[in-house]
């Protein structure tokens, strides 16, 4: 009777391991920190064009909502790639629905994880629509995994302590600017 019990344990938990690698079930997330709001054209050409983007950069967007960010990056200002980071399943679909139909796909990727465990050490320019407890929790990764020089842009909110170097107004709204500092 015991050998069937765990033979019975093992073939659900066989059958929930292969459903999720063919995407039949998916292992819980957890919930969104924030709610998805969308980031104006004119906010998001500001943050872009505050943080000087070029063609030598890899823009991150943490909390990519719909990938419009990211997209603007590359096709608006000649960034080299981008990478947006989300962990809402629908905004992830919805973003790259969005890159396919911009014909970006070459130069963009989405990825459906939790930006506070990604790695985003690869960013010349990292981007932001998150809360204020939201920013200063991600202070110490973005301080410790971005090199000196790596530009950051949060929309609507600021970081705390960490004074910005610019802050603008466009239609109402914030933005901040910050680069991360040299090492001692």
């Amino acid at each position: 009777m015991r050998l069937c019990r765990v033979m019975s344990v093992v073939i659900v938990l066989l059958v929930v391991a292969a459903g999720t690698a063919f995407g039949q079930v998916q292992a819980p997330k957890r919930t969104p920190d924030v709610i998805y709001v969308p980031t104006p054209p004119e906010v998001v050409a500001a943050m872009l064009k505050v943080a000087k983007v070029g063609p030598g950069d890899v823009v991150y967007d943490l909390g990519c909502g719909d990938g419009r960010i990211v997209i603007s990056a590359v096709k608006d200002f000649g960034a080299k790639t981008g990478v947006g980071i989300d962990i809402d399943p629908q905004r992830i679909k919805e973003a790259r629905e969005n890159v396919r139909q911009a014909g970006v796909a070459d130069k963009v990727t989405i990825l459906e994880a939790d930006l506070f465990t990604t790695d985003i050490s690869r960013a010349t320019v990292v981007t932001l629509y998150l809360l204020p407890s939201l920013n200063r929790k991600l202070m110490p990764k973005l301080m410790a995994e971005l090199k000196p020089g790596t530009r950051i842009v949060s929309h609507a909110f600021d970081m705390g302590d960490w004074a910005p170097e610019q802050e603008l107004e466009v239609n109402g709204r914030h933005v901040y600017y910050w680069t991360i500092p040299k090492r001692e």
